[in-house]
């Protein structure tokens, strides 16, 4: 197949870069430069394609990103009350326009087995450390997106938690966007490797430090060993002039727990999506998910939870928040396996629609091939209980207020499981900041 102009734009990007990666371990350079082959072939998806039928990426197909700059000189974080997440935690990786940022960034009181670095930094130094994780989960062969994050692979973080390690902070991994006059793109890359009886939480922070129209295709890959437990929160709080595609890929193993937070607050376009396998018995996966959008914005999260074996369980709860002409799509996707027999899996999806020109696509889906389960799936759209309404204006709160009120409620059921509690009380503020930016202020009429 011919490739198109905008195809045809990114294989020449990776020519330039080929340029510059001699002497990269071989397996990895066969891994990018398949991937690349296997874009063009893809080309960017389509509406045409079920997955994407409600999602046009062609703002991003069209615009001529360039690879993002380094900044002439490191930057310095912003005012702690200035910046939408808590960054200020000991234990950070700051990377900026794709690099780390070794000023920005802090691992302070580290559990000395657990190692917390520069994907490019192992790739250098000791490649085989990772050759059997990296690449192996979020395959580039069906999705154009990690084939292209693949294909660009430069750098990005590593998370390897040893056997029975305990970290009791989340570790925070901020990708920081600056962007210039032109239009520029990041592919990071994430990888984390929770060993047997490990338990930790791991935050991706993803935040722009100025306006401009930028591109982040990232992908992160999650292996969760036995007994191991691991909390994954993905924050997306980029510019509205931006464009984010993200892929989260876990795998479990027996009697592990995996908890996943996906919070979308900024981006013109944004898709995130989250899939798990439970490859062993007795795995236990939790995916929440918030999602708040205003004036334009356009919020799109596909997830996928698919049970290999017996006496798993799964709970996914996923909360949308739309006001002024914003638009939302849900789709998830619960599968159980024949050899899956006993398991429990429950999914939801709840949206509240606070204008008229908001809209969302709900499309929560059950694949059963077992007959020994208890699963059950649902979605909601609606407004504002006026009841509730009422009350609270009846008590002398004004309109907006008593919207404002109704409306951090509805994303409590999300935010108050989060454990960390400075992130818990960021995500709260990032809603009510969101809302309050809105002409319309959450009125539905």
């Amino acid at each position: 197949m011919t490739p198109t102009a905008y195809e045809q734009h990114w294989s020449s990007a990776f020519e330039r870069l080929e340029e510059q990666r001699s002497g990269e371990p071989a397996w990895l350079h066969a891994a990018r430069k398949g991937a690349m082959v296997r874009f063009v072939e893809l080309g960017f998806p389509s509406r045409q394609l079920e997955d994407w039928r409600y999602t046009n990426v062609a703002p991003i197909a069209k615009t001529p990103f360039r690879s993002a700059a380094a900044p002439e000189r490191a930057p310095s974080l912003p005012d702690p009350e200035h910046l939408p997440v808590p960054l200020g935690h000991d234990r950070r990786l700051v990377f900026v326009n794709g690099r780390p940022s070794p000023e920005l960034s802090s691992l302070a009181g580290l559990e000395p087995r657990a190692r917390v670095e520069s994907l490019a930094r192992v790739l250098t130094a000791d490649p085989g450390r990772i050759e059997a994780y990296l690449g192996r989960l979020a395959a580039p062969e069906e999705q154009a997106f990690v084939a292209l994050n693949t294909a660009f692979l430069a750098d990005g973080a590593l998370v390897h938690l040893p056997r029975d390690a305990t970290l009791d902070e989340p570790i925070y991994l901020a990708f920081l966007s600056h962007p210039g006059a032109e239009a520029s793109a990041t592919h990071p890359r994430v990888l984390v490797v929770a060993e047997p009886g490990s338990r930790a939480s791991v935050v991706e922070v993803y935040v722009s430090l100025a306006e401009g129209v930028h591109f982040t295709n990232a992908v992160t890959e999650i292996f969760v060993g036995e007994n191991a437990q691991l909390e994954h929160v993905k924050l997306q709080c980029e510019d509205d002039a931006a464009f984010h595609v993200g892929t989260i890929q876990a795998r479990q193993e027996r009697a592990s727990r995996f908890v996943s937070y996906s919070l979308s607050f900024g981006a013109a376009l944004t898709r995130t999506d989250v899939n798990v396998l439970l490859a062993a018995e007795g795995a236990e996966c939790v995916l929440n998910g918030l999602y708040v959008g205003t004036g334009n914005q356009h919020v799109d999260h596909h997830t996928r939870i698919d049970h290999a074996r017996p006496q798993g369980t799964s709970r996914e709860l996923y909360k949308g928040i739309l006001d002024g002409s914003a638009r939302g799509v849900f789709n998830g996707r619960i599968v159980v396996r024949p050899d899956a027999q006993k398991t429990d899996a429950r999914q939801k999806n709840d949206n509240l629609l606070l204008a008229p020109g908001a809209d969302v696509n709900t499309k929560p889906v059950l694949e059963i091939h077992a007959d020994d389960v208890k699963c059950s799936h649902g979605s909601t759209v609606g407004h504002l209980d006026e009841d509730a309404l009422f009350y609270l204006r009846s008590r002398g709160l004004p309109e907006r207020q008593a919207r404002g009120l109704l409306t951090r409620g509805f994303a409590t059921g999300v935010t108050r499981e989060i454990a960390d509690p400075l992130l818990r009380a960021a995500v709260e503020r990032l809603v009510v900041k969101r809302l309050a930016a809105t002409p319309a202020g959450g009125r539905t009429a």
